[in-house]
């Protein structure tokens, strides 16, 4: 019953301290007092961009820092939750990606980050929503990035307006931030086991995405144990673009990529994996490349859409964004085969927000250090 109790006043009323457990005896709240903490992440930096999403750049008590984003969109708003500190793989177009690996994300500082998030949206019972009105937006689909409509949440479109349950912002999760969630598995799995308990934070399993850069040992286990949508940074069709975009290619092939994808637990039409495909200027953007994508979705008969990305630049990158034109004509070619190929509109560009520009340092890398971080990161899973 205690126990319970605690459960319910963290994770249903948002208590950041003991003493506010008022339904619980004060020996009782004094003895909890003397051995636990119930805190939040260390907020370094708040930023809003100029479209309404919002970041914050966290510090944990080890004095280490990650980052996570929120982007309020057209009927939903989404959180992208960080994994680890800094990045086990080193995807060349990811700014993330030129960080050394500090350490996995615990439990508790990955769910923390959606506690916060919480905290500022005003989204704890008798709350009060901190967000302005936003301008009209064209983005999302599950992973909070693709549709058509007003910016619009439902009874908290101004500051300052009171708490309702059906008027909740933070509707969707999606594991996408720092890190490769997979290298993380058993952190991340109790994360979101509380984020999606019933009795806790609540968040349906088909409101949460976990993106992977292609671990395939661990993606049936993901499937089976967390049970979310699956969303696939997949980049590239041919084994030479993917080995260097996406490195872990060289010891996860494309093909054995698919073949995961295609036994993937809980995956059909209603629940389709997302492949994501970071749109690079006369690298990965051509006609022929869209269609060897639709060959390869057809050939493994998968229950897939594709996410088409324009590239976010970030300081020192060696890609350049795809034009609008050849966005466009990437996604009909996949359109016209019936696969579903929306076009993710940039979100949070002006403060490094977008996807693929999280960091949670400033330090400048050289082209040199760069490439002798991608090497040791290689050498620690390639064969």
């Amino acid at each position: 019953m205690r126990g319970q109790q605690v459960w319910n006043w963290i994770y249903q009323r948002g208590a950041t301290e003991i003493s506010a457990f008022a339904n619980i005896s004060k020996d009782t709240r004094e003895l909890l007092d003397a051995h636990f903490v119930v805190g939040r992440p260390e907020v370094v930096t708040a930023q809003v961009s100029t479209d309404g999403t919002r970041k914050w750049l966290l510090r944990f008590d080890d004095g280490e820092e990650a980052e996570c984003v929120f982007i309020p969109d057209a009927y939903r708003g989404t959180l992208c939750v960080s994994s680890q500190v800094g990045c086990t793989l080193n995807c060349r177009f990811c700014f993330t990606g030129t960080m050394k690996l500090v350490r996995n994300l615990t439990p508790a500082e990955i769910v923390g980050q959606v506690m916060l998030a919480r905290d500022a949206l005003g989204e704890w019972p008798n709350g009060t929503a901190s967000l302005p009105a936003l301008p009209d937006s064209d983005d999302d689909d599950e992973d909070g990035n693709d549709s058509d409509g007003p910016a619009w949440i439902p009874g908290q479109n101004q500051p300052g307006s009171n708490y309702t349950s059906e008027g909740r912002m933070l509707t969707n999760i999606v594991m996408m931030g720092m890190g490769e969630p997979l290298y993380n598995f058993d952190n991340v799995r109790d994360a979101l086991a509380i984020v999606m308990d019933g009795e806790g934070l609540g968040l349906s399993k088909r409101r949460i995405t976990l993106s992977t850069s292609g671990v395939v040992p661990m993606m049936a286990r993901a499937g089976t144990e967390i049970g979310v949508n699956l969303a696939v940074s997949l980049h590239a069709v041919t084994k030479e673009i993917r080995d260097e975009i996406v490195p872990i290619n060289k010891k996860y092939g494309i093909e054995e990529l698919l073949s995961a994808c295609a036994a993937y637990p809980g995956a059909n039409n209603a629940r389709r994996i997302t492949f994501e495909y970071v749109m690079l200027k006369d690298k990965n953007d051509r006609d022929e490349d869209a269609r060897e994508l639709v060959r390869l979705i057809r050939k493994y008969d998968l229950p897939a859409k594709v996410n088409l990305i324009p590239f976010n630049p970030w300081p020192g990158s060696a890609y350049e964004t795809s034009t609008p034109e050849r966005v466009s004509r990437f996604s009909d070619i996949i359109f016209n085969a019936g696969i579903s190929a929306p076009v993710r509109r940039p979100r949070g560009r002006d403060i490094m927000a977008a996807c693929g520009q999280l960091k949670s340092s400033s330090e400048k890398i050289t082209r040199a250090e760069l490439d002798r971080r991608a090497a040791e990161k290689e050498e620690a899973w390639v064969d």
